[in-house]
């Protein structure tokens, strides 16, 4: 998918009334952007930072080459879920707080059968 989602109004709770199938392929695009354990670790490092972080710095931090970085931002970027800043040659990314909320609330179940 090349365009970002719109995270906020796309996706309904999933203890909501029955999806539809355009909910459900929306929801399941974020669920499978961050379905890789390199892309959980830069969501996690970008949300213990206080300011953009420069993808020369998140390659060390990874232990990945540049290109599988670059590949995994442009994913998480692509769902919506961080914001890219051009400086210069050098790209910066952040979360974006908002898709993180309407993520954090298309999981919030408020009742879990048992």
């Amino acid at each position: 998918m090349n365009r970002p989602l719109p995270l906020i109004a796309c996706c309904t709770p999933l203890d909501a009334s029955p999806l539809s199938a355009d909910e459900a392929d929306a929801a399941a695009q974020l669920f499978k952007a961050l379905a890789d354990p390199a892309r959980v670790r830069l969501v996690n490092l970008l949300a213990t930072s206080d300011e953009p972080i420069c993808t020369c710095d998140l390659t060390p931090s990874l232990g990945l080459a540049q290109p599988t970085v670059s590949h995994h931002l442009k994913k998480l970027t692509d769902a919506g879920l961080l914001e890219r800043e051009q400086r210069g040659k050098w790209a910066f990314y952040s979360l974006n707080r908002d898709a993180l909320r309407g993520l954090a609330e298309l999981v919030d179940l408020q009742e879990v059968p048992v």
